[in-house]
């Protein structure tokens, strides 16, 4: 594994939301507290499962967000590239952020995969 790669989770979940997406969560934790997360809505796009959005927290990775010190960020993928970060609560606990998150994407799922597909001209839902 390369330094651009991400690394395992102790605990990974994929959970289907419609046709061709998917929400897959990873953590780790420490003693009862999560150390580092990834929370994200993923595009089956040619075979290949594509970001939509991604909430992370892994403050030893360079690839990563720190959400204890700069605040719970997502980002936004288009074409398999990350085009922005959007700043969504400040700075708190990475717990709380893995379950902000979650509820997060639970909420506006449906919007990102709309815009997604959008941006891509996938129109056959």
């Amino acid at each position: 594994m390369t330094d651009d790669e991400p690394r395992e989770y102790d605990r990974e979940f994929t959970t289907p939301l419609e046709y061709r997406t998917r929400r897959r969560i990873g953590y780790s934790h420490e003693r009862g507290d999560v150390t580092r997360f990834v929370v994200q809505v993923e595009y089956r796009v040619n075979g290949e499962w594509l970001e939509v959005v991604r909430f992370d927290h892994d403050p030893e990775s360079d690839h990563a967000h720190d959400v204890t010190e700069e605040g719970v960020h997502m980002d936004v993928y288009r074409d398999g590239e990350k085009i922005r970060s959007e700043e969504v609560f400040p700075p708190m606990k990475a717990s709380d952020a893995l379950t902000f998150a979650e509820e997060h994407l639970n909420q506006h799922a449906e919007r990102y995969i709309n815009r997604f597909e959008e941006w891509h001209e996938i129109r056959n839902r």
